[in-house]
């Protein structure tokens, strides 16, 4: 049977044959090392119109063009999560959202939300809106619902699935782009007809 001492002095040992081992041990291959993971940049857009699944495959849609980047919608939240190689490419992803109709408010204050619109202040009795996002009923309705609520809108012919649609009535374009972008829509104005004038 070993003694204790014994044992100590085998233990003792050891540990120095692991210890002259390791530090005799060469240096990992650069070459052979695991890549590090690619720099991300993420941006969230909150207030976003995310009325169904289609809106979410929209987003994801609106910049499928774009490489290494994915916007994931959340209907519960009413957002995008941007996700980008770097801020350049998340801001031009941004842009496309803006542009296939879904508007927001940025978490970073690098990227901006274009609220550009080609409204005017000055009252009109019909404009023409192009690239509103409006892929299905619900999102109809809720630009109804949302335009009912502007002063002198008289009625709009949206629908689903439409790349344009007129709002009539005696009412200030930059009004009724307003309140669509507070809806998380947007979209241009791309035609006008000058007020009636008694």
């Amino acid at each position: 049977m070993k003694t204790p001492k014994l044992l100590a002095l085998l233990a003792t040992f050891g540990a120095a044959a692991f210890f002259a081992v390791a530090a005799d041990a060469p240096a990992p291959d650069a070459s052979t090392a695991a890549p590090a993971a690619p720099a991300t940049y993420s941006v969230t857009l909150t207030s976003t119109h995310m009325c169904c699944g289609n809106c979410v495959k929209g987003a994801a849609t609106a910049v499928k063009g774009i490489d290494g980047v994915t916007a994931v919608g959340s209907q519960a939240d009413k957002s995008i999560v941007v996700t980008a190689p770097d801020k350049a490419t998340a801001q031009k992803a941004v842009d496309a959202l803006t542009g296939a109709g879904f508007y927001g408010k940025s978490s970073s204050d690098d990227i901006k939300v274009s609220s550009d619109t080609g409204a005017t202040a000055t009252k009109v009795s019909s404009i023409t809106i192009s690239n509103l996002h409006l892929c299905c009923g619900k999102c109809v309705t809720a630009v109804n619902g949302i335009l009912s609520g502007v002063s002198g809108v008289t009625a709009n012919d949206a629908k689903t699935g439409a790349k344009s649609f007129t709002v009539t009535g005696d009412f200030s374009p930059k009004d009724v782009m307003d309140a669509l972008q507070k809806g998380g829509l947007t979209g241009k104005v791309v035609a006008t007809v000058p007020e009636a004038k008694s």
